[in-house]
């Protein structure tokens, strides 16, 4: 019975681990391919083309933009939605979280049937949104804001009450009690919302063709770039592809060490 047992155990820790190897290396291997599929000094060369560097500033660019619309917006509507109970609670929160599991291509027809030139409140803006970089950044933020949306009610439901309510009766208003203490306390789960979010915004392609189009410079972020270079120039599709997996692990990588911050510092 105990070698029967030995030998179960170690059946089990082998399948786990070969599991586990498959896993990661089926994860890890396509994005490390990125940078070993050309020697890193042509990779980086290409990164001197002037189409990648149009597409990546514009990309920064617009997504920072939405980020920041998310964080003044966002914050405070899931601290509120964390802290209250109210009526069709959970209809809010459904909706707000229907952006993630809408398919891109439908993403960009909602905002051209909303904002669009003919759309329910485009007669007054929609061409000022429509093939334009104000475009691009609303269509990032439609996509990307309820990846933050989620992590940050998530973290303010997380916060101990009794701190609020300690500062409620210390005298501080409502404002000042967010501020001051809810902020603080969700700080870890909001950089990885926010890190979510913008990864998110930097690798959208279905809503930001739909809506504004692919046009250098203007509207053509990182990964419609790519899509258009894939067919003529695979180096520069890869250089771009490279770019897009370093900003984004670096965005993931921060967030990670300032939620690790944080909570040392509260420890």
């Amino acid at each position: 019975m105990g070698a029967h047992g030995a030998l179960h155990r170690w059946l089990l820790a082998a399948s786990l681990f070969a599991g586990c190897t498959v896993s990661l290396g089926f994860l890890v291997l396509p994005m490390a391919a990125l940078f070993t599929h050309q020697p890193l000094g042509r990779l980086v060369h290409q990164l001197t083309n002037r189409v990648v560097v149009d597409a990546l500033e514009l990309s920064l660019e617009t997504s920072a933009i939405a980020q920041a619309a998310i964080l003044l917006l966002g914050t405070p509507t899931a601290y509120l939605i964390a802290s209250r109970r109210f009526p069709l609670r959970s209809l809010v929160i459904t909706l707000l979280e229907l952006p993630l599991v809408l398919p891109p291509a439908v993403a960009g027809i909602g905002l051209l049937a909303a904002l669009g030139p003919e759309g329910v409140l485009g007669g007054a803006i929609g061409h000022r949104l429509v093939l334009t970089t104000a475009g691009v950044i609303c269509a990032l933020t439609f996509v990307s804001a309820p990846f933050y949306m989620r992590q940050a009610q998530a973290a303010f439901e997380a916060v101990d009450p009794t701190w609020l309510d300690a500062s409620r009766t210390l005298g501080a208003t409502e404002a000042r009690t967010f501020l001051r203490v809810a902020i603080p306390a969700a700080g870890p789960g909001l950089a990885t919302g926010i890190a979510l979010a913008w990864g998110r915004a930097l690798g959208e392609f279905g809503a930001t063709l739909m809506f504004a189009g692919s046009f250098r410079g203007i509207t053509q972020t990182v990964p419609l770039a790519i899509y258009e270079r894939f067919s003529s120039n695979f180096d520069d599709a890869l250089a771009l592809s490279a770019v897009l997996v370093a900003v984004s692990a670096a965005i993931l990588l921060t967030a990670k060490l300032v939620g690790g911050w944080d909570a040392a510092d509260r420890r």
